[in-house]
């Protein structure tokens, strides 16, 4: 039928970036649990003493539009940043996945939603990585297996997650207490260790802006 389709990914990966950011230091530095202590009367500040993001190794899995403006906004913080991408074969400081399952402190994942990359992050993937460390799905839900990320926050192998997409999602627009919550799903939302949002790291003002144009633009250009 000669149907054209057009992406504009470029159109809201720093809204995506900077969401991933976000959610890192929000819980690096408590903020939610703070936060929510103080309107509660509580003043702790002991019991809420952060960690800083500078000196860590930040390991980012897809670099493309949204791999590579994290990594580009993550450049300010002090951190050695490490970058993998299969299908990335022009990119000379690519790293090894190998080098990243042994020096990452933080993982982010930029991927897209594949059959290869469907729970992408599972017990074997979690596993391989030497250090404890913190994990960031901006990408698609199930890139992750829940299951896997919990079993992996009960033992400690995971030190904490930043989860704006979940793998209940059928779209970006659900209410998930319809579908009823699971209770990996249930551990989630009680746990001090994760910061959930739901699905709108490129959800910005600006990014409806950018991507608005963008495609106007490229079905502009596929007509001339």
């Amino acid at each position: 039928k000669n149907i054209k389709c057009f992406n504009a990914s470029e159109g809201n990966r720093q809204s995506v970036a900077e969401h991933s950011i976000g959610m890192l230091l929000s819980l690096f530095n408590n903020l939610n649990t703070s936060d929510r202590e103080v309107r509660n009367g509580k003043w702790e500040r002991e019991g809420n003493r952060g960690i800083e993001l500078a000196g860590k190794t930040v390991g980012i899995i897809g670099f493309g539009n949204n791999g590579s403006a994290f990594a580009n906004v993550l450049q300010g913080f002090g951190v050695k940043i490490l970058t993998y991408d299969k299908y990335l074969t022009d990119y000379p400081f690519q790293n090894s996945m190998e080098e990243i399952y042994k020096q990452a402190d933080i993982v982010s994942l930029h991927v897209p939603l594949t059959e290869e990359t469907t729970y992408l992050a599972d017990d074997n993937f979690i596993n391989n990585f030497e250090k404890d460390f913190y994990f960031i799905n901006t990408a698609r839900g199930k890139c992750a297996n829940t299951k896997s990320i919990v079993k992996s926050l009960k033992s400690g192998k995971l030190k904490g997650a930043c989860l704006d997409v979940l793998e209940y999602e059928k779209t970006s627009f659900e209410d998930l207490s319809k579908i009823g919550f699971t209770d990996e799903m249930q551990y989630l939302i009680n746990s001090e260790k994760t910061i959930l949002s739901p699905h709108i790291a490129g959800w910005t003002i600006e990014s409806n802006v950018k991507i608005s144009k963008i495609l106007t633009e490229k079905i502009l250009e596929s007509s001339i």
